[in-house]
């Protein structure tokens, strides 16, 4: 099968942040045998069998709009400069579409469908959690309608979670499927030591918006210093004021925190308000043995079981409760083994991604 994959994020090398999954995504089909793969996204290192399908123009224009935050950042922060550089966007990606002519379009976020218009090429589109505030951009979700009616669709949230709302928004027009992202392997392989009782290192990994960071600063203002330490990765995406409590080290890569950081850490934290998806971070840390603290979102909730494989987090006490009871050794290992049993059987590696897809293919295909 000819599959043209798009995204608006890449990383432009092993040590970069933005749209890792989108590299591992790409990695898993592209070593099938029955995929012949394209990839329309910004500049980086490429996956063995995997053909550019960008220009150079298209490089130039994306690895701007990465440095700016992406699309989606724009829409929300700068709508009036966005709206431009959305129509550059959707004109590029349709070029890409017309000229490499695949059997099957694989669209990640669904904005990027946009430029289906006027085509019938089946297509696979990727529903992560951002697109929900895109879809209350007025005429959006008419735009969308219109695009999907002219095709065979599987709508893929990488969540459970999100199937209901898009099968009000467009379940007459498109198959809804959730297909979860899968997890590196070496994540599964992570060794982690008994934690040290008398100086906890808690972790949060996020990009730094007000939204993103939550109530993490203000419920965790004393709680955390020296003895009890929190440390912050990420980069800083909207000018947020961090306290001198928190150890920040600006934006990381997945090497960084699997080798260093991960094995050595008491837990992940993420008290996120943002319109998440199902994050990946978490579900890598989940994958290492790591217990996950979390604030009470569907998306959180959709990976975690309360006390049984995580710790929701809805209130400063629960914070507290939860702090103190995963600072204890024998809590923590528990717990962070049956998160990796959860993750190990029911998300699994990129590999049992990557057949989830291609069975969606043969499915869009066959059907249309």
């Amino acid at each position: 099968m000819r599959v043209l994959l798009t995204s608006t994020s890449y990383p432009a090398s092993a040590e970069d942040w933005q749209g890792r999954f989108i590299a591992n995504m790409a990695k898993a089909l592209a070593q099938r045998e029955d995929v012949s793969l394209a990839l329309w996204a910004p500049p980086g290192d490429l996956p063995e069998k995997t053909v550019a399908a960008t220009t150079q123009a298209d490089n130039n224009f994306l690895e701007r709009l990465s440095k700016q935050g992406g699309i989606a950042h724009l829409l929300r922060t700068r709508k009036a400069m966005a709206l431009g550089i959305a129509m550059e966007l959707l004109f590029r990606q349709r070029r890409a579409l017309r000229k490499n002519k695949p059997d099957v379009a694989h669209i990640n976020w669904l904005q990027n469908a946009l430029p289906l218009w006027a085509t019938t090429t089946p297509a696979l589109i990727t529903v992560l959690g951002t697109d929900f505030a895109l879809l209350r951009l007025l005429g959006m979700k008419l735009a969308l309608r219109s695009v999907l009616r002219q095709r065979r669709v599987i709508l893929a949230p990488n969540a459970e979670w999100m199937a209901n709302e898009l099968e009000r928004s467009f379940g007459d027009l498109a198959e809804v499927r959730p297909i979860p992202f899968g997890v590196d392997n070496p994540w599964f392989e992570v060794v982690r030591p008994p934690s040290p009782a008398n100086r906890p290192r808690w972790l949060a990994v996020t990009r730094l918006t007000r939204n993103k960071i939550g109530d993490l600063f203000s419920w965790g203002e004393g709680l955390f210093g020296e003895n009890r330490q929190l440390h912050l990765f990420g980069p800083m995406q909207e000018q947020v004021s961090i306290p001198d409590w928190v150890k920040y080290h600006g934006p990381t890569h997945p090497a960084e925190l699997l080798h260093d950081w991960f094995p050595r850490a008491t837990g992940l934290i993420t008290l996120s308000r943002h319109d998440e998806g199902r994050p990946q971070v978490m579900l890598e840390a989940m994958a290492a043995g790591l217990p996950v603290i979390a604030s009470d979102l569907p998306a959180h909730r959709n990976l975690i079981t309360h006390g049984q494989n995580g710790w929701i987090a809805p209130t400063p006490d629960a914070l507290v409760e939860a702090l103190i009871r995963l600072e204890d050794s024998g809590a923590n290992q528990c717990l962070g083994t049956s998160a990796r049993r959860w993750v190990k059987e029911r998300i699994g590696n990129w590999d049992d991604c990557a057949e989830r897809y291609v069975q969606a293919y043969r499915d869009l295909l066959e059907s249309a």
